[in-house]
């Protein structure tokens, strides 16, 4: 394991929090704090269309509100841009990334993998032109401490990908990264959709010649319909005022199995139960399971 242990949070503020999301926030608070570790929240902001005024200061008031509270100071992603670009430059001056034109229906002609139409077309800067980073073709494969070992090609699971797109914002796959490293993350706890990401993070990982944190990814709570619970589909924000109960959901739904007593006692006391007995093997080895009724 590395050491010392420092695990994070990272919210979008394109929406508030709902149920779903605080599971991988309570789900990664207790894995730091039992491992007497720093928990660091992130806002991941980058994508200023879908941002939702006003949501990063309500997620931060809920996330206090249900007692989880963080180290330091809070990091938004948009006051980072230098960074960012300064990897993407450094790459694109030595040729591990290129720009690239393809128009959306141009790539949903070919489907699955980017075909590297754009590798050796050596494009100029533009301001419409995305940035893409190489991939090799060889498997990356990691040990997720609940899922197990996960294994996908680089270049068959999306070709090479993009880190800054044409609109000029910088790419999920890339800032993560990056800020993750700065900040000496060693532990990534999250939601199950994200599992399928980690490959190309990785390849970031050895791209940057820094060693890749512990990665343990929680199943995803899905509605009757399938689909799971997010802030795209309107799923129901936190109240604050409900936060004793819905906490005490939480630990149910995390397997955890708080004791019955435990609904009715302050979140903090809720918490210091949970951190002492957080175990999340206990959790089904599952991308996802179905909503709680309640």
């Amino acid at each position: 394991m590395l050491s010392p242990y420092v695990g994070r949070f990272a919210p979008t503020p394109s929406g508030y929090l709902h149920f779903g999301s605080l599971l991988a926030a309570v789900a990664s608070y207790l894995d730091a704090r039992q491992h007497q570790g720093q928990w660091l929240v992130r806002i991941e902001d980058l994508d200023t269309p879908r941002n939702l005024p006003g949501a990063s200061e309500h997620i931060l008031r809920t996330l206090d509100a249900y007692g989880l509270h963080w180290d330091g100071e809070i990091i938004y992603q948009s006051e980072r841009l230098p960074l960012y670009q300064q990897v993407i430059d450094h790459w694109l001056e030595t040729g591990q990334a290129y720009h690239c034109d393809c128009s959306r229906r141009t790539l949903l002609q070919h489907g699955g993998a980017y075909p590297g139409t754009c590798r050796e077309r050596h494009l100029p800067a533009a301001p419409d032109h995305a940035v893409r980073v190489r991939v090799a073709d060889q498997p990356v494969v990691f040990r997720d401490r609940l899922q197990g070992e996960f294994q996908q090609t680089a270049d068959g699971l999306s070709g090479d990908f993009i880190i800054r797109r044409r609109d000029g914002i910088i790419a999920y796959q890339l800032a993560v990264v990056v800020d993750d490293i700065a900040h000496r993350v060693t532990d990534i706890v999250r939601g199950a959709d994200l599992l399928d990401s980690t490959p190309r993070q990785l390849w970031l990982y050895q791209l940057l010649q820094q060693p890749a944190p512990r990665y343990l990814h929680v199943p995803l709570v899905m509605r009757e319909d399938g689909e799971k619970l997010s802030k795209r589909l309107g799923s129901t924000p936190l109240e604050p005022r409900l936060a004793t109960a819905t906490l005490h959901r939480a630990l149910t739904v995390l397997a955890q199995e708080p004791p019955p007593e435990l609904a009715d006692a302050p979140v903090d006391e809720q918490l210091a139960w949970a951190v002492a007995h957080w175990q999340p093997q206990r959790l089904p080895a599952k991308r996802q399971i179905p909503e709680p009724r309640t």
